[in-house]
């Protein structure tokens, strides 16, 4: 009967682990199209609008957005070894950790968009001269 919870529980706790690595894996191409885009950005500053603060808000995001990546690559290798070799039950705790992981994206993400409405604006505003 112990055997058979046992083994129940490890079925669970791959189930979930499998299930973040998924949305983990999403996270980071979100990510990777970020920093794609923010090359662009940089771009259109430089090109178009020469805006100091902007240029600055484009490297610090850029920056911020390689920590995040990186944490998060770490984060998929730690999963992938839980995976495959780890014993701990899938609890409460660990299902926060995620959680705080996908808060640090969502909190990315909310930061460059508004990176992107800013310099959308300045666009509509920008004429030749």
């Amino acid at each position: 009967m112990d055997i058979e919870l046992s083994y129940k529980t490890d079925v669970h706790r791959r189930l979930c682990i499998k299930k973040d690595l998924i949305e983990l894996s999403h996270w980071i191409d979100v990510l990777s199209v970020i920093s794609s885009e923010l090359e662009q950005l940089k771009l259109i500053e430089k090109q178009l609008l020469k805006n100091s603060r902007i240029e600055t808000n484009i490297l610090g995001l850029r920056r911020k957005n390689t920590l995040v990546m990186g944490m998060l690559c770490k984060y998929e290798q730690e999963l992938k070894i839980e995976y495959q070799y780890g014993k701990t039950e899938y609890t409460l705790t660990r299902a926060k950790l995620h959680e705080n992981k996908r808060d640090i994206h969502v909190s990315l993400i909310q930061e460059f968009n508004q990176l992107k409405k800013t310099i959308y604006s300045h666009l509509i505003k920008y004429q030749l001269k």
